[in-house]
């Protein structure tokens, strides 16, 4: 959401964070940590003084949302066993039978935000052929 925010308020001026904080409802203190790793993962650059806050540190149309995600340490995964190792989530690390039904789910969620720019999320053109199945589906119902 605060990066969004920043595309589509900044247009290449910096952003203050207390602006985003206000806008998106998102506590100060935490954009702060967040766009500190967002720095650190050469997403945003930083400007200071007055009026300084953050920019963009490239074009939203290259920055993909799974790059964010990835930036500020967010895992994505729906299991709750450790990622790459052999160990189930059971007490005696054993796998459940699903295991690899959450696995797969949480490559496929990483592939589709790969595959969405910010610029896509700030001009509202994600919904895609997910959005259609779902009304030809209940099209067909009826």
């Amino acid at each position: 959401m605060a990066m969004a925010d920043l595309a589509s308020q900044g247009n290449g001026k910096p952003v203050a964070l207390a602006d985003i904080a206000t806008r998106q409802e998102i506590s100060l203190s935490y954009l702060e940590q967040l766009f500190g790793k967002l720095r650190k993962g050469a997403l945003v650059k930083s400007v200071r003084g007055p009026g300084g806050g953050y920019r963009l540190a490239r074009p939203g149309s290259d920055i993909r949302v799974s790059d964010i995600i990835l930036a500020v340490d967010e895992p994505i995964q729906a299991t709750r066993c450790a990622p790459g190792t052999p160990a189930g989530c059971h007490n005696n690390k054993g796998r459940c039978l699903t295991h690899d039904l959450w696995e797969e789910l949480s490559n496929q969620i990483y592939l589709y935000l790969s595959s969405v720019t910010l610029e896509e999320v700030v001009q509202r053109r994600v919904l895609g052929t997910s959005g259609m199945f779902h009304g030809s589906q209940s099209a067909a119902a009826q």
